[in-house]
Order: structure tokens, then C-alpha cells, then sequence
């Protein structure tokens, strides 16, 4: 089965996202410091983006690049591909790109960056249109539904650098 757009990894290369589509780029501040970069990055790894946005992820495990993977929301059955991992001193992460069956075409970006001031942060960036009858149909719904998971996704990989008590 192969990708539905042809700009492959693009989202994990700085610079501009393609033209013809929307784009998305979000990013929130988790912390500082290695601890807080680690454990997010394994986080990100281990689907905790998506699962803590209420997605179902299968299979299991951490995203491997060239792996298919299938995200599923009640009803809705979402297919994608890694088509890369980074892990260095400063960024971990991945991206996915659509399959057939995916409401969407484009590709999806969830990366943890360590910067040179120690801080942390967590960066979606993603390029997408409609890639089903129904995605074109609800339009700006669409849309919506992709800020509202974004939301989610930034929200449940940022509570894994809240300050945790000592055991």
C-alpha cells in the first residue's frame, strides 16, 4: 500500500511545508532540562500523544520507521505509515503519512526538542486536505476536529513533564 501524497517527510525537515495544502504548526513549552526531554521523548515514542488524545493505536510499541499503524476514534479507522524517527541530543520523534483509507492526505510531525537555554518543548507540525468524500463534505469541520486533536496531543505529552514528587 503506498503513501497518498508524494512530499515524504517533509515535516521533519525545517523549512516550509508544501504548497496545496493546509498547514498546521503548533508547538507548546513542557520544561526544562534532560530528565523532562527524555521522558517526553518517550512519550512521544510510545504513541502518548495519540492514545492521550483518546486514539487507539495498533499494534503496540514504539513508532518504528516504515511501520503501518491504524489510529482508530470510535468508528473512524485511520491508517498511517512512520515514515521517520529522529532521536539526537536535541529532538526525538517521528512522522506519520496518510494511507488509503485515511480522511486526510498529507503527513504529521510530533517532535520533543531539547533548546541551547535547556528548555523543552513539544512541536506538532503537519501539512494535510481532505482526503475521503466525507472530509471534503464537512470541510471546515474537518478542520476543527484536526485543531481539536492537536489540542489533545499537546496536552497529554505536556503532563508527562509536570513536576512529579519523589518517591
Amino acid at each position: 500500500m503506498s503513501l497518498t501524497y508524494e512530499e515524504v517527510g517533509a515535516t521533519l525537515a525545517e523549512g516550509e511545508l508544501p504548497p496545496g495544502y493546509a498547514h498546521l504548526d503548533r508547538r507548546v513549552r513542557l520544561g526544562s532540562g534532560p530528565q523532562c526531554f527524555e521522558r517526553a521523548g518517550a512519550a512521544v515514542l510510545a504513541w502518548g500523544a495519540q492514545r492521550g488524545a483518546g486514539l487507539r493505536v495498533a499494534p503496540g510499541g514504539d513508532a518504528r520507521e516504515g511501520a503501518d499503524v491504524v489510529l482508530r476514534l470510535l468508528w473512524l479507522r485511520i491508517p498511517c505509515r512512520v515514515v521517520g524517527v529522529v532521536r539526537s541530543a536535541s529532538r526525538i520523534g517521528f512522522a506519520y503519512g496518510t494511507l488509503p483509507g485515511h480522511p486526510e492526505r498529507g503527513e504529521e510531525a510530533f517532535l520533543v526538542t531539547r533548546e541551547a537555554d535547556g528548555s523543552v518543548w513539544f512541536r506538532i507540525r503537519a501539512f494535510s486536505r481532505p482526503g475521503r468524500w466525507y472530509t471534503r463534505l464537512a470541510g471546515p469541520v474537518a478542520r476543527g476536529f484536526q485543531l481539536w486533536a492537536t489540542r489533545r496531543y499537546l496536552r497529554a505529552v505536556a503532563a508527562t513533564c509536570r513536576d512529579r514528587p519523589a518517591p
